[in-house]
C-alpha cells in the first residue's frame, strides 16, 4: 500500500495568487534561547526545607518500623522505674508539687509519681476564695502539700493546704496566748451569745460577756476588735477571745483628766458613744457642753473627730465616761465653735488638772488640822509645809 506521503505528494497544488505569492521579509535572527532542563537551582531556604522533608520522612519511617531503635529501656522498664520510686502517699504525709493546671475547682499538681494529685478549691487557703488564683496558686508554683484523701476510682491524691496552714495558726495562737499579747480579729458574724472573729485565719468566739461595750452583733460587724486569748484547743477545734480583757490594757493607760483624740460612733437621746483607739466611751448629754444641748444631732454627728476628756472609767465593766464641757474655754464654746474646743483642748485639760490637783491638796490639809502629829500644814497658798513649833512666835514676828 502507497504511503501518505506519496499519495499526499501526487495532489495537484493550485498556484499562489500574486499576494500570496509576495515574499516577506524575513524576520532578524534571534540568537538560540537557552536549553530548559527538568531541574534549576534551588536557594538556600529551599535547600534547608528540603533537608528538613527529608529528616521528617526519615524519622516518619523509622517511628513506623522500629519505634524502639535507639531507645535505652522499654516501656516494661519504665513501668518498673516508676513502681519503685520512693514517694510516700500515706494520708497526712506531706509531699512537695509543682501546679501545672488550675481550674474553676482546684489545681492539678504534679508530684513527679504516677498517680494524679488534685487540690480542691475549699482545701487551698484558709480563707474562703472564688478561685485557687485568689490564693496565689498559679501553674509553676511549687509548694508543700498534705495528702488527705485519696479518690478510689482512678486513685487520685486529694491535697491540702488549708490543713498545714492551719497547724500553723493553731501554733501561732498558743504562742500569743503564752505571751499574753493581743492580737486584733475582725467581726465575721454574730449570735445571740456573742460574735464570731477572725484571728489569725481561725473563727473564734467572742461572748458578748467579753465585749467592752454594750452592743449587738449587728453594730460590731464588720468592725475589728483588739482581743486576748482565753481558751485555745486545737483538738476540739475550740478559740475563746476577749476583747474585755484586750481593752483592760489600754485603759490602765487612761488617767482621769487626760485629752485622748476620739471618733463619734453612734448618738443616743443620752449621749455619744465615742471610740477612742478601740474603746467606747460615753459622751453623757450633760457633759457636751456647759450651755444646754437641746438636740446632740445639731453638735455631733456620726464619723466626727473630736477631743474628749476622760472623767472616770470602770475597768472591770469596761465603761469609760468623757466630757467635751470641761475643755470648753468659755461656756458654750463646744456649741458655737467646736473647733476653738478643739484647738485649746490640751491647754484646758492642763489648766483642769492642776485645779483638781490644788483641790485634793486642800483637801488633805483641811484633814491634817485635825491631826496635828503629822507636822504638816497649808499655807495661805494652799501649799502644804511644815507645822511651826510655836504659832504665837510666828504671830508676833508678823
Amino acid at each position: 500500500m502507497a504511503s501518505l506521503a506519496q499519495h499526499v505528494a501526487g495532489l495537484p497544488c493550485p498556484p499562489l495568487s500574486g499576494a500570496a505569492s509576495r515574499r516577506r521579509p524575513a524576520a532578524p535572527r534571534r540568537p538560540p534561547s537557552a536549553l530548559v532542563c527538568g531541574t534549576y537551582a534551588l536557594t538556600k531556604e529551599e535547600r534547608e526545607r528540603e533537608r528538613m522533608r527529608q529528616q521528617f520522612d526519615e524519622a516518619s519511617e523509622r517511628c513506623r518500623t522500629a519505634p524502639m531503635e535507639g531507645v535505652a529501656f522499654s516501656p516494661e522498664d519504665l513501668d518498673t522505674a516508676v513502681e519503685t520510686t520512693d514517694i510516700d502517699t500515706e494520708i497526712g504525709s506531706l509531699i512537695k508539687g509543682t501546679v501545672f493546671m488550675t481550674t474553676s475547682n482546684g489545681a492539678y499538681i504534679d508530684i513527679q509519681s504516677k498517680s494524679t494529685a488534685f487540690l480542691p478549691l475549699d482545701e487551698a487557703c484558709l480563707l474562703d476564695i472564688d478561685n485557687v488564683e485568689d490564693a496565689g496558686i498559679r501553674p509553676g508554683l511549687v509548694e508543700e502539700f498534705m495528702i488527705i484523701d485519696e479518690n478510689p476510682g482512678d486513685e487520685t491524691l486529694i491535697l491540702s493546704l488549708q490543713a498545714i496552714q492551719q497547724e500553723l495558726a493553731w501554733e501561732r495562737c498558743r504562742q500569743l496566748q503564752a505571751e499574753d499579747v493581743v492580737a486584733t480579729g475582725k467581726v465575721i458574724g454574730g449570735n445571740k451569745g456573742g460574735v464570731v472573729a477572725l484571728v489569725e485565719g481561725l473563727k473564734g468566739f467572742v461572748p458578748f460577756s467579753q465585749v467592752s461595750s454594750r452592743t449587738t452583733a449587728e453594730e460590731l460587724l464588720g468592725k475589728e476588735l483588739p482581743l486576748k486569748f482565753v481558751e485555745v484547743d486545737e483538738e476540739q477545734a475550740r478559740l475563746v477571745l476577749s476583747n474585755r480583757k484586750a481593752m483592760a490594757d489600754s485603759q490602765a493607760q487612761l488617767g482621769i483628766g487626760s485629752v485622748v483624740l476620739g471618733t463619734v460612733e453612734s448618738l443616743k437621746p443620752y449621749g455619744a458613744f465615742i471610740d477612742i483607739g478601740g474603746i467606747n466611751g460615753l459622751l453623757h448629754v450633760s457633759q457636751i457642753s456647759h450651755d444646754r444641748v437641746a438636740d446632740i444631732s445639731t453638735v455631733l454627728q456620726p464619723g466626727d473627730t473630736l477631743k474628749v476628756m476622760i472623767l472616770s472609767h470602770d475597768r472591770e465593766r469596761g465603761r469609760v465616761s468623757l466630757s467635751t464641757k470641761k475643755l470648753e474655754p468659755t461656756p458654750g464654746d463646744m456649741i458655737r465653735n467646736p473647733k476653738l474646743v478643739f484647738e485649746k483642748a490640751d491647754e484646758m485639760a492642763q489648766i483642769f488638772r492642776q485645779r483638781i490637783a490644788q483641790a485634793e491638796a486642800m483637801a488633805r490639809a483641811d484633814m491634817l488640822r485635825f491631826q496635828p502629829e503629822s507636822g504638816l500644814t497649808l499655807s495661805s497658798e494652799g501649799i502644804l509645809g511644815p507645822l511651826s513649833e510655836d504659832p504665837a512666835e510666828e504671830s508676833t514676828d508678823e
